[in-house]
């Protein structure tokens, strides 16, 4: 059925929701019936013949003819009567007579017919009138006993209109002969709708013929739907062999959440943040599933908003929701859909419709339907990124009657504000840059569709290239370029990809792959100037691959790139190529010609649409173009308008190279969205000259050397060490890729890979490197550890990027201050953030970075579930803003680690206040050591008789809980209302009401039978000193160090300790196993040197901690400058942390903190003397235990 005749097609339906197209017939129409009573050409229900037409119908064999015509005559003047014929108007002024001669054309319809109703044989050859009219009979009235029952059930209050629809549609395919038997049921139901007129049952007509006139629009819509999305073309729309798209479909990477906020970064860089594999907690959703409410939800979704990139795949999402929905697979609750493109709707712009003219001035099929409030519609609007409607939604006027025409723009604000047909839902797609073209209040849920998986990208391949060794080789290849791929992510560019790579093996033996984008999409222009060659021009393979002709065409389409590209378009209508100077007609073989990179769109009623096949190809030919125009011209486009401008002077100096580049260069650093960057890195790789040789046909003449591909390197290499973005700085290491310079990349890789990193000697650009390389890894960027590149502020700043791509941060004692925290909260409160667990303890942040921490946390966008501030100064007035935290509709905390601040009662009753808010999802919270007594207590068991605490576990260790505290807690363990299933209280007394570490103070003293000969102990073994010779004869013992100067105290640790030491001269101050080896002056006996202790070496010039024998280094700035010095020392072994602190005026600044798991009783140790010389240079170094 072409488009023609659907347009003239229309169903009628009842009084509320269809159009009566005829009350009452006219004489000159019942004069008309007349006539083609006897006009030899006319039809009117059969599909095949007219021989039926002159008589009426006799279903009795007693009736007459005139009888009949009597009821044609009232038929013809009854007020109610309408048409409902869907093909035909057979049944408008004359009755059916099935006793004419039957043509032969029509013996194959009636067998058809039987066979299908009821099952009846016909002879093949009958010579006997009689009995083919009796079996023709019985089929009739098999045929009508049917439709009869059907009719009844239509009537029935229990009707249910869903599967009597789906019913019919099993019973109707799509053949001619399905058309047939449709078009029989449309007949028939209008002489039922006549007789019930008849019988005076006008309100029963009016719902049958609105009922089944409805499932009959529907059917028709169902069956140009799937014909239209059953096949798709992969690459290009109309270019090559046409595939079933349910053969080839893969399911894309489709998550729920977010916001409709709008992100206008360059697609690229979405693409790199989307590739990195992350354990951010996302909930997939199905196509099918889209409008399904998650679990929780009581609201119904109206109005759904996918996001994605250009190529991602949300075109053939929408297609295949539709193909399912026609094809009865899936959403049949929804009786009509109607999928739209803004390309359709920008066409009309000048034109005015109702909501239900514009409906059928795209579905003819629904012609008939004048109101759409009692059915279940769905609108898909695809392409919200190419709407060129004025879509005003502050002040286009209020529209609510669908009836009522006015401009599309009109139309289709009304319909999202829901002030037109409020029942129905709408899905919007649109790439990310243009989602806040909609209210966010107007869209109920946000999907965002990612594209492939990397299983899926392998997948995908596999179904590409049926040969399995072919398949694992490109493969292969694509995992070795980390930006191919990233690119994969896209499925239209693993469509380019193959094209290209299957073109390569197949054509070109013992060639290299290509491995960077630039020689990606060169390779691809090549296939396609080859495709067209071969296709279009009768030539042979190994003929040139560009004429005069085909370079014609691509110089036209570069400079269309380019121009639109500044425009920000990417979709072109007749006046953008005009405006370029290209004839519609030369577009129109472009599009013909290089199907694959030019595509041209043709929709219902509308005028031709252009555009390229994804972005990228678009700024590859906007590159090659600048390149070309600055060959033969030397006019620079990339430059400022004024240096563009001075064409002729510019040509005469023969300008140099470079300064094209460094203008590409400060062009893109200029754009804040990154809008150049693509376009960048493909002049980046078009300067090589290994690039022009494979376009040498296409350009005139090489445009650079190697030396001033150098010089450009250069020059990027400066613009890295300033002060860019993340985003620009990762840009600018892809383009010194392009031009293949890894030396800053490599630079990095050899410290990390030596482990002799040393970030004090970094410089910006070894930085951006460093985190280009750890951005580019294709290692999980699950946990990143601040400590092991530099405990430091400055590293934190530096690495930031780092941290929003990873999912666990360890920032523990890396002496951060509120700085930080400023620095960090758009970190954890951005969309792209994957961070699911911060550790930000052991520093000094105070309560003003933590408020400043608890701004990104309420964030909707922030998904950290752990938080651990554990020793981060905080007072009783940080508990107000981690409250506000808890009690925010968004937060998504789960375990909270606040122990070892000074709270007090007055910080947890501010607490508690979030606690008892049904927004908290809070469920393990530790308080260990916050100076909490029983009234903090009473005020957390308030909280947690709330019937909204998820609160599962509780610490309240080293506080002073008392036996009404306890008891309070024990009586809620055993309330079903409650959820907690465990709390600590012990140890708890009086003595840990004390600010600070210090409440964990213990005592110390040395032990003399641990202690090397040249160690002097005294002050009651408080004091510790190394001396020249042996002057103290100890006798021997087993746990006596004999050549290392050492010693261990008396006391094991257990629990919570802390204890400070004075410090002279060079020593070691150390936690080790009583099982240290005490026998030589091997590693394995020194402290620090091994896996039995950990040691803090200081000297009057540098600080330093052990490990295994291995050396971590203490800044500067936090080690005393002096040969002497206070030092803290705090562990908690169940916890496994081992900390040393710099003691100042009674402030503790930390130094550094191991995190490791002890397995036994720990002992204090101190040693001197790092070997032979320095034994000698550490004589008269001691170390004192100080009383706390």
């Amino acid at each position: 059925m072409n488009q023609c005749e659907e347009r003239q097609e229309g169903v009628p339906l009842s009084k509320t929701t269809l159009c009566e197209e005829h009350q009452n017939q006219t004489k000159t129409q019942r004069k008309l019936g007349k006539q083609k009573q006897d006009a030899p050409g006319s039809s009117c229900v059969s599909m095949k013949s007219d021989w039926s037409k002159g008589r009426p119908v006799d279903f009795k064999q007693g009736q007459k003819s005139d009888d009949m015509r009597k009821f044609g005559k009232q038929k013809q003047d009854a007020p109610g009567s309408s048409c409902v014929s869907m093909k035909s108007d057979w049944s408008k002024g004359r009755p059916v007579d099935f006793k004419q001669g039957q043509k032969s054309d029509d013996m194959s319809f009636s067998h058809r017919f039987q066979q299908q109703r009821s099952g009846q044989t016909v002879q093949q050859h009958p010579t006997d009138l009689d009995s083919i009219f009796m079996i023709l009979e019985n089929n009739i009235m098999s045929f009508v006993r049917n439709e009869l029952k059907k009719f009844q059930r239509v009537l029935s209050p229990d009707y249910e209109q869903c599967s009597e629809i789906q019913s019919e549609a099993k019973d109707l395919g799509e053949g001619k002969d399905d058309e047939n038997i449709r078009s029989s049921k449309e007949a028939f139901l209008k002489i039922t709708v006549n007789y019930l007129m008849r019988m005076k049952q006008e309100e029963l007509a009016d719902c049958l013929q609105s009922n089944s006139s409805a499932q009959l629009c529907k059917s028709k819509l169902k069956s140009n739907l799937k014909k239209k999305f059953q096949c798709v073309f992969e690459g290009v729309a109309k270019a090559g062999n046409p595939t079933l798209l349910n053969q080839i479909y893969t399911e894309l990477y489709v998550t729920e959440g977010g916001t409709g906020d709008i992100n206008d970064e360059h697609e690229v860089r979405q693409i790199e943040t989307a590739s990195r594999k992350t354990d951010k907690p996302e909930t997939t959703i199905r196509q099918e599933d889209i409008f399904k409410a998650s679990p929780g939800r009581d609201e119904p979704i109206r109005t759904v908003m996918t996001k994605g990139v250009a190529g991602i795949g949300k075109t053939v999402l929408t297609q295949k929701f539709t193909l399912d929905w026609a094809e009865d697979k899936a959403n049949q609750d929804i009786q009509f859909t109607f999928p739209l493109t803004f390309r359709e709707l920008n066409v009309l712009k000048e034109k005015e419709f109702s909501l239900v003219e514009l409906v059928q001035h795209f579905f003819p099929q629904t012609k008939g339907i004048c109101r759409f409030e009692e059915f279940q519609v769905l609108f898909i609007f695809d392409g919200l990124d190419e709407c060129r409607l004025p879509l005003d939604f502050k002040s286009n006027k209020i529209l609510t009657d669908v009836t009522e025409s006015t401009s599309v723009d009109v139309l289709l604000t009304n319909l999202i504000r829901g002030n037109l047909l409020p029942s129905a839902r709408l899905w919007i797609t649109t790439r990310p840059a243009a989602a806040n073209q909609i209210p966010p209040e107007c869209v109920d849920m946000v999907t965002e569709v990612r594209g492939f998986t990397d299983p899926q990208k392998e997948e995908y391949f596999r179904k590409r290239f049926r040969d399995e060794e072919q398949a694992s080789r490109i493969i292969s290849h694509i995992k070795t370029s980390r930006t191919l791929h990233i690119m994969c992510h896209i499925p239209v560019f693993c469509w380019m990809t193959a094209t290209v790579l299957e073109d390569v093996l197949k054509t070109r033996e013992g060639v290299e792959l290509p491995k960077t984008l630039t020689e990606m999409y060169i390779h691809f222009l090549v296939v396609q100037s080859k495709l067209k060659n071969v296709k279009y021009d009768g030539g042979a393979e190994a003929d040139p691959h560009w004429s005069p002709e085909s370079r014609k065409m691509i110089e036209s389409l570069g400079k269309l790139a380019f121009e639109q590209l500044q425009k920000g378009n990417l979709i072109f209508y007749e006046s953008d190529l005009t405006e370029c100077g290209i004839d519609i007609r030369a577009a129109s073989v472009y599009s013909g010609v290089f199907t694959q990179i030019f595509k041209e769109e043709r929709g219902l009623y509308q005028d031709k649409v252009f555009c390229f096949v994804h972005l990228s190809v678009q700024e590859f030919l906007a590159a090659l173009h600048v390149h070309l125009t600055f060959i033969n011209s030397g006019v620079n486009l990339m430059a400022q308008e004024e240096s563009i401008s001075k064409k002729s002077k510019v040509f005469r100096e023969k300008p140099k190279v470079k300064r094209l580049y460094q203008s590409a260069v400060e062009r893109a650093l200029k754009s804040p969205n990154g809008q150049y960057d693509l376009l960048l890195r493909f002049l980046m790789g078009l300067s090589l000259e290994t690039n022009q040789q494979r376009l040498k046909e296409l350009l005139k003449q090489t445009l650079s050397s190697s030396e001033c591909n150098q010089k450009i390197a250069k020059y990027i290499k400066t613009k890295i060490s300033e002060n860019l973005s993340a985003e620009q700085s990762i840009n600018l290491f892809h383009c010194l890729n392009e031009l293949n310079d890894c030396s800053l990349v490599e630079e990095i890789q050899q410290y990390l890979g030596s482990e002799s990193l040393s970030t004090d000697k970094l410089s910006p650009a070894q930085w951006s490197a460093l985190v280009f390389i750890l951005l580019s890894s294709e290692k999980d960027l699950d946990m990143f550890d601040l400590k092991k590149y530099s405990a430091s502020e400055e590293a934190l700043l530096r690495l930031l990027p780092v941290v929003k791509a990873s999912t666990k941060a360890l920032l523990g004692g890396c002496n951060l201050s509120w700085e930080s925290c400023k620095a960090l909260s758009p970190v954890i409160s951005s969309q792209s953030s994957s961070l699911r667990e911060l550790d930000l303890s052991n520093n000094v942040l105070q309560d003003s970075g933590e408020a400043l921490l608890c701004a990104g946390l309420e964030s909707p966008d922030c998904c950290v579930k752990t938080l651990r501030l554990s020793m981060c100064k905080l007072s009783w007035r940080s508990c107000e803003a981690l409250s506000s935290v808890l009690s925010c509709q968004s937060s998504n905390l789960r375990e909270l680690d606040l122990s070892n601040n000074d709270l007090q009662d007055s910080g947890v009753k501010q607490l508690s206040t979030g606690l008892k808010s049904q927004c908290c999802l809070l469920e393990t919270l530790s308080l260990s050591g916050c100076m909490i007594t029983e009234e903090g207590c009473d005020s957390l068991a308030s909280a947690l008789r709330s019937n909204f605490s998820h609160l599962k576990e509780l610490d309240l260790s080293y506080n002073h809980s008392g036996d009404a505290g306890v008891k309070l807690l024990n009586a809620g363990l055993k309330d079903s209302n409650w959820k907690l299933s465990s709390f600590r209280v012990e140890p708890g007394g009086q003595q840990w009401l004390k600010p600070g570490l210090r409440k964990y103070a213990c005592k110390l003293t040395l032990d003399e039978n641990t202690a090397h000969k040249k160690l002097k102990l005294s002050d009651n073994n408080s004091k510790v000193m190394l001396v020249s010779e042996k002057k103290h004869l100890y006798p021997d013992h087993p746990d006596r160090f004999d050549r290392c100067p050492q010693l261990l105290c008396v006391n094991d640790l257990t629990g919570r300790c802390y204890w400070e030491v004075e410090w002279r001269g060079q020593v070691e101050i150390a936690v080790a196993y009583k099982g240290i080896r005490r026998k030589g002056n091997t590693p394995d006996c020194r402290l620090g040197k091994n896996e039995q202790s950990w040691s803090l070496s200081c000297s009057d010039d540098h600080i330093c901690v052990w490990h295994n024998n291995k050396k971590t280094s203490v800044p500067l700035s936090l080690s005393s400058s002096s040969s002497s010095g206070r030092v803290a020392v705090y562990v908690d072994c169940p916890a496994g942390t081992l900390s040393f602190y710099r003691v100042s005026s009674d402030n503790l600044i930390h130094l550094h903190t191991f995190n490791s798991t002890f397995t036994g009783p720990l002992y204090a140790g101190f040693g001197f003397g790092f070997g032979v010389e320095s034994l000698m240079l550490s004589v008269n170094s001691s170390v004192t235990l100080c009383s706390v």
